[in-house]
């Protein structure tokens, strides 16, 4: 396909607000958000179709006159959608994506035996309301029929992105890895401020005080590579001082708990001196 093809967008939330406007800014019509029949689905809707020049329509309304079919729901509503929508795209819909990181393109089955090409197509970014990323130099996992694939990469390649391509056996470790990236990483953040609520600061303070050396340690990692990066206690191979922080934690298990799997994976993965020591105290 030598022209941009027309897009229809099933969903309204947080990644559907973040992919539809940046699909017009680099000259994709955007045709349809399609939605439930739900008062507070479709005012959503209509707020997103006002940015982008589309209609809210729902399934049974739709017009399908466009040439991609991008679902931007969640996952365990995709399948059902896609049955759904598969006997009314009246043979105008080519190919149909969706964006689930734990779900291969099976989950398109009811359109692909309609003929349509599909593919799975996940932006390793985090979406959530109130914010809307840049999807420039966000990789793109992508999975499903060859043709399907073709098409986008080449949509990912003018949203600014970095399409790869990953076997639908490894889906769900793939997802395991991009939930480790944020949501978990944002787990280990609440699991700081305990640590920082331990040491007398309030919860804000932690936020506040914590983001410097954070923003450091991760331009580090970046530049110079997880070994050199490395400092504290533990690769000095410190035992007292790691004992003393485990006795300090006592009062927060939870914490205590996440300080050792994360203390015992860098005796597995990083440079570390009385190794032996530090085990044994872990």
């Amino acid at each position: 396909m030598k022209e941009r093809p027309e897009v229809a967008i099933a969903g309204a939330g947080s990644l559907a607000n973040s992919l539809a406007p940046a699909l017009r800014e680099c000259g994709y019509i955007i045709t349809e958000i399609i939605v439930r029949d739900s008062s507070n689905l479709r005012r959503q809707a209509r707020a997103l179709a006002a940015r982008v020049g589309a209609q809210v329509v729902t399934a049974q309304t739709a017009t399908f006159k466009t040439k991609l079919l991008w679902f931007c729901i969640p996952d365990r509503e995709i399948h059902a959608a896609s049955a759904t929508l598969a006997g009314r795209t009246h043979g105008q819909v080519r190919f149909a994506f969706h964006s689930s990181g734990a779900l291969t393109s099976r989950e398109l089955d009811p359109l692909r035996k309609q003929g349509i090409t599909v593919a799975s197509v996940h932006p390793l970014m985090t979406f959530v309301p109130g914010s809307r990323p840049s999807l420039s130099g966000v990789p793109f996992a992508v999975e499903g029929d060859v043709a399907a694939v073709r098409v986008a990469r080449r949509i990912v390649r003018d949203l600014g992105g970095e399409a790869f391509v990953i076997p639908a056996a490894r889906k769900a470790a793939y997802h395991a890895w991009a939930t480790l990236t944020s949501p978990l990483l944002l787990a280990f953040l609440v699991t700081l401020e305990d640590a920082a609520v331990a040491a007398g600061l309030t919860r804000d303070d932690s936020r506040r005080k914590s983001l410097p050396i954070i923003r450091q340690t991760l331009e580090n990692y970046a530049r110079l590579g997880p070994n050199d990066s490395f400092s504290g206690p533990i690769i000095r191979g410190d035992v007292e001082t790691v004992a003393k922080h485990l006795a300090a934690l006592s009062k927060y298990p939870w914490a205590r708990e996440v300080y050792v799997a994360l203390a015992r994976s860098a005796l597995r993965r990083l440079p570390v001196k009385n190794r032996k020591h530090l085990s044994r105290l872990l």
